[in-house]
């Protein structure tokens, strides 16, 4: 067990500033963090003491770091984006969770941590308290509490996250009962504002691919008040909680695909044990079946690694989760107003067949891409028309350079373009009269996308017409419009990881997934096609699409001012 811990160096930590890179420092931070995790793990289960050595070595190392986030994060210092202020503590989500690590570190090792040194356990305690629970306390002016000057702003995944760490943190380190209390008050405040920020429905508007920790950490959040109150603080009855649960059913196509719109990856691999035990609490049927589906089928998913709190719950429930029916339920049909997704199948229970997913909503959402009125289509479980995602995050990703990049513009997602002139970033820039029906026949969502562009684009009205039809088994997109002046182009944008072939008025869609090909219909009278090849050098992208992704661009050079089109997806018979 003799090896060094790789050192974190001023300059990697600098890269962020001066050339936008944060992911150098962050792949050297998640080893050393990953390493500790699985040290105090296998001395739980050996307990031998075998492993201490180095887990004193990765205490200490973590305890010496100046700052425990990351580049990307340091910039709310009043020093700014550059290097960190050891004087100015302040907590993001990785601090967060580096002291939740080292509160299970202590909590789970402490005899044997003393027996090594009694200053080890003592300069944890010194830590978490300067970093995380002195700061957290004393300041309400951090964004994600949602307290104070963020009293009115929306919250995200960085809330439940983040509490979830620090009442780990206080429940296992904090000595002083007063102030114990006063951060349990505090957070359960907190939390109360990120429930705010949820509609009834439960619907996640920065995807699945943060479900895990926006209403999972949530769910953490609950089972620590539960368990640390014998059992008497009990939220798990109230249907809100209910239903940010049910999302992530809502949100699953098939295997380890699911919908991604946002930032979230369309590859996601769920923490099954977590999914099942959240859907035991609120005694909902399909969570505990794809929760347990899906710890028996990881996929091949991006994987996150797990905290300490997620993998001891995991390990004593094993024998339960391993025996429990499982299955992916593939739910028919959902549609969560709140967020303004709809999603259809062809068959209830079955993965065969057209899968239809559609979003309204606006372009401020969290982890905001310019997409109102795009879809995805999905054939035997399988990417046909795809929302592409996001690249590995940069200093350009939450920057205001952030719609520079491709896969945040309209442009490259299923929407139209007019005269060049895209979808605009904005709260305004929204979809207006949005309705859906969903029935054993058809799934059809109506809206209308013209707030979605700026004035530039000329547009009085675009509505679109989104619609599954199960007898006829097929995806119709059908869009009519007027606009306040005469056109020179309009484009329709379809994105796909797919093979295309041309014929006379259809382009057919190539996979190994498929059961069938995917064929797209169209008028072409009214519109010409465009194959253009996107090469994926981004490692996150290529991991979900491979090297190679197609945007099929459907040209109407000569537009009337008032028209309509209309896309209609089938498999070939």
């Amino acid at each position: 067990m003799e090896s060094s811990w790789e050192v974190l160096p001023a300059t990697v930590f600098l890269e962020y500033r001066r050339v936008g890179n944060r992911s150098n420092y962050e792949r050297i931070r998640g080893i050393r963090r990953d390493r500790l995790r699985e040290l105090v793990i296998a001395e739980c289960i050996e307990g031998k003491g075998r492993f201490l050595d180095q887990i004193v070595n990765g205490i200490w190392a973590t305890c010496e770091e100046t700052y425990w986030g990351v580049p990307a994060h340091v910039g709310v210092q009043k020093a700014g984006t550059g290097l960190p202020d050891v004087a100015e503590p302040t907590v993001d989500l990785f601090a967060a969770e580096t002291s939740a690590l080292l509160a299970w570190t202590d909590y789970l090792l402490a005899p044997a941590l003393d027996g090594v040194s009694p200053l080890v356990r003592k300069r944890i305690s010194l830590e978490i308290d300067r970093r995380i629970l002195t700061p957290n306390l004393e300041r309400d002016d951090f964004s994600w509490m949602g307290l104070g000057p963020n009293l009115n702003r929306a919250m995200n995944n960085w809330n439940p996250w983040i509490n979830s760490n620090w009442l780990t943190s206080v429940l296992l380190v904090e000595p002083e009962e007063k102030r114990r209390l006063a951060a349990l008050r505090k957070i359960a405040v907190s939390l109360d504002r990120f429930l705010d920020s949820y509609s009834d429905d439960g619907g996640c508007d920065e995807g699945p691919g943060y479900w895990g920790r926006a209403g999972a950490s949530l769910f953490e959040c609950l089972e620590l008040f539960h368990s640390a109150s014998g059992g008497k603080l009990d939220f798990f009855s109230q249907p809100l909680i209910r239903e940010m649960g049910r999302y992530v059913v809502r949100a699953h196509i098939a295997d380890d695909w699911f919908t991604n719109f946002a930032d979230a990856s369309a590859r996601i691999r769920l923490s099954g044990d977590l999914v099942y035990r959240y859907g035991k609490r609120v005694a909902d049927r399909d969570m505990q079946l794809l929760g347990a589906w899906a710890a028996r089928n990881p996929g091949g998913g991006r994987a996150s690694s797990e905290s300490i709190a997620r993998e001891l719950p995991a390990l004593f429930n094993l024998k339960e989760l391993m025996a429990a029916p499982a299955r992916q339920p593939l739910l028919r049909d959902a549609w969560m107003p709140g967020i303004q997704v709809m999603t259809a199948r062809q068959t209830a229970g079955s993965a065969e067949g057209l899968y239809i997913a559609a979003q309204g909503g606006h372009n401020a959402e969290s982890h905001n891409h310019n997409d109102v009125g795009n879809f995805i289509v999905f054939a035997d479980g399988r990417p046909a028309v795809i929302d592409v995602g996001v690249e590995t995050y940069t200093a350009k990703t939450f920057s205001r350079h952030r719609y520079d990049i491709w896969t945040m513009q309209s442009a490259y997602h299923n929407l139209p373009t007019i005269d060049g002139v895209m979808q605009a970033a904005g709260r305004e820039y929204a979809a207006r009269d949005v309705s859906c029906s969903l029935t054993e026949g058809a799934a059809e969502m109506r809206l209308d996308i013209a707030a979605a562009y700026p004035a530039d684009a000329g547009i009085q009205s675009w509505k679109r017409l989104l619609r599954l039809d199960r007898g006829k088994r097929s995806v119709e997109i059908h869009d009519e419009y007027a606009l306040r002046k005469q056109p020179g182009k309009i484009t329709l944008t379809l994105m796909t990881p797919c093979g295309v072939t041309r014929g006379a008025g259809t382009l057919t869609l190539h996979s190994e997934g498929f059961r069938k090909p995917v064929v797209i219909r169209y008028h072409p009278a009214d519109l010409a096609p465009q194959v253009e090849d996107i090469r994926v050098e981004d490692g996150r992208l290529k991991a979900v699409w491979g090297g190679l992704i197609r945007r099929i661009l459907l040209v109407h050079n000569k537009p009337p001012q008032a028209g309509r089109y209309s896309v209609v997806i089938t498999q070939a018979s």
